[in-house]
């Protein structure tokens, strides 16, 4: 289980670290493209204009689905140890010990949930600044 939760953790951290380096670009080029579309923006711009509010409604909506799903599943694995902990015999409990497993399952649970919330922003800002990038701002 301490191995899910630290590659859960190193694929949170990534997914941290290049939305972090791909939101600014992203960010920089559509700046640059409305300052120099002005107060006529071609065919082009106005396609780019228009998905910049669709694919985030889009990727905000995927984010809060995936994270509403994942929540699901930890209810349902947290209810499964409530029942195992209460129809387990007081002489087979381990004490301290099921609960530290407990709280790690809490831990592990909840990076998942951020995880699964952060991919399609992720997704959707990682390829926007590959896409932008190999264009120029006319």
């Amino acid at each position: 289980m301490a191995n899910r939760g630290s590659r859960t953790t190193n694929r949170l951290a990534t997914q941290s670290f290049e939305l972090a380096m791909a939101a600014p670009l992203v960010v920089a080029h559509r700046l640059t493209r409305m300052a120099l579309a002005g107060t006529t923006p071609s065919a082009r711009d106005r396609e780019e204009f228009f998905a910049m509010g669709t694919e985030k409604v889009a990727a905000f909506g995927q984010a809060w689905n995936a994270m509403a799903l994942q929540t699901l599943r930890a209810q349902q694995d947290f209810t499964l140890g409530l029942w195992r902990n209460m129809f387990t015999p007081w002489w087979m409990w381990s004490g301290p010990k099921s609960l530290n497993s407990n709280s790690k399952r809490a831990h592990n649970a909840v990076l998942r949930v951020v995880s699964e919330g952060v991919t399609p922003i992720h997704r959707k800002a990682v390829s926007n600044a590959r896409r932008l990038g190999r264009t120029r701002p006319k």
